[in-house]
């Protein structure tokens, strides 16, 4: 058969319905990480959702327990070929975020697959179910155009914590860096920059988030009778995260920004419009650091953001001067920044200014550094020409996403080359009520992978050599 044949074969999986039906058969496991006691199910979801097929497929499956302890487990796939000479290593996470049930419209429901029109609604259908689903299927339907044979090795590695900050991910890779051994990572998470035009990325910015706090007194005094007399820490705080950034979003420390943005970053870029969809916020054309364009920004740039900012009792203000005051902020920073000192950069900015009665603490959770391949990879340009083969579109490429996912541990921690092809777009509700997928982009995505992984089996060889 022919490569052709194996993207007809991608077709036909979603026009027949056989793709529908498997993902609503998925996103009814209600795999939600982040509620206690969901171990039994996130762990059915490896062992009798995707075990049976992948086994079909020719791979070898095993549960591999989370490193940590209370962590849910992960699973490794192989499909090895006895003349394969290089490997391939993939992933996705079933777990999702929880629910929210009564928050989703009328008529829709998490654990229930919706379509309305060119939307796909349910819990995971962006994130990750409906990644991973497209992934393997067109994994399947070129498997079967080969006749069995790939040419080349598979491992997938699905975890089902990610959605938590992926707790043992890295120690996992640590400790079994033999089962995930490959020669490039290819996988699916994360939005498109626009859904009508494919997109790979290569890496993710990193995220730290930290808590400024400053406790003054306890409780809080009538501001007629000590207004004036006491010092205000909600103010004192607002100050002293204005001396970091600006009115503007600017950041103001220099030693929390990047050493540079490369050219070839830049370049990459160049082309890349972010904004503008149906669903997408206005951008503001002043914000944040001046003489980058709004792609550069978001993409190849660090931001300050504060998330959330508390002092006194903002539901039932009283006429008292609050006692303390809490801003939770955070810091999305791409490579070559000098994120290991953060905290020390912070402190010192905070003491030369005179916020020495500012605490300055990190917040708990995983923190994903901050990766990236080079836009010029020999894996880039062969995915990037694939896919505008399959699609007769040009692909966008992103140095690195503007979010963050835990791709520092295949980069750094198994070394790998790391090459996302995302199937969502920005405005799918994900982490939302009324998460959804576009099927309009479901049904490219299943014909690109599979031009995508009949062409590793062509080209693969020679970039691994």
């Amino acid at each position: 058969m022919s490569r052709q044949q194996a993207i007809d074969l991608a077709t036909a999986y979603f026009d027949q319905g056989q793709f529908q039906a498997t993902l609503e058969r998925r996103v009814a496991i209600p795999t939600e990480s982040q509620e206690p006691g969901k171990i039994p199910v996130l762990t059915s979801y490896l062992t009798d959702e995707l075990t049976p097929l992948l086994t079909k497929l020719g791979f070898d499956c095993k549960i591999v327990p989370n490193p940590i302890e209370g962590g849910a487990p992960f699973l490794v796939a192989r499909r090895t070929e006895p003349e394969a000479n290089f490997t391939v290593l993939t992933y996705g996470h079933g777990d999702v975020v929880r629910g929210y049930a009564p928050q989703w419209h009328e008529g829709l429901a998490p654990w229930t697959l919706s379509i309305r029109g060119d939307r796909w609604y349910g819990r995971g259908t962006a994130d990750n179910k409906g990644q991973h689903t497209i992934n393997l299927a067109a994994l399947e339907q070129v498997i079967t155009a080969r006749q069995g044979k790939l040419g080349y090795n598979v491992t997938l590695l699905i975890e089902m914590g990610e959605e938590m900050g992926s707790p043992g991910l890295r120690e996992m890779c640590t400790l079994h860096g033999d089962l995930l051994k490959a020669d490039l990572f290819l996988a699916s998470d994360g939005p498109r920059v626009s859904a009508s035009r494919p997109t790979l990325f290569l890496g993710s910015r990193g995220a730290f988030n930290f808590e400024l706090r400053l406790n003054v007194r306890d409780g809080g005094h009538h501001s007629g009778n000590w207004g004036g007399l006491l010092k205000n820490p909600g103010i004192r705080l607002a100050h002293a995260i204005a001396s970091m950034v600006d009115a503007k979003g600017r950041i103001l420390v220099p030693k929390l920004l990047p050493s540079s943005l490369p050219d070839n970053v830049r370049r990459a870029l160049a082309n890349i419009q972010v904004g503008g969809g149906p669903n997408d916020p206005e951008i503001d054309p002043d914000w944040a650091e001046p003489g980058l364009t709004p792609t550069e920004r978001v993409f190849a740039w660090n931001t300050f953001e504060t998330l959330a900012f508390k002092t006194g009792n903002p539901d039932a203000p009283v006429n008292a001067i609050p006692g303390y005051a809490i801003a939770f902020c955070q810091l999305r920073y791409v490579v070559g920044s000098d994120n290991e000192n953060f905290l020390k950069h912070i402190r010192e900015h905070l003491d030369a200014h005179g916020f020495t009665d500012v605490e300055a603490l990190p917040s708990r959770g995983e923190a994903a550094e901050a990766t990236r391949l080079d836009p010029d990879n020999a894996w880039v340009k062969m995915a990037a020409a694939s896919i505008t083969q399959t699609t007769g579109k040009d692909v966008d490429v992103l140095p690195n996403l503007g979010g963050t996912l835990p791709n520092d541990a295949f980069s750094k921690i198994l070394a790998l080359p790391t090459v996302w092809v995302p199937h969502s777009y920005a405005a799918c509700s994900q982490h939302a009520p009324n998460e959804h997928m576009l099927g309009s982009v479901a049904r490219e995505s299943l014909q690109l992978m599979a031009g995508l992984f009949w062409d590793l089996g062509d080209k693969g060889a020679k970039i691994a050599a």
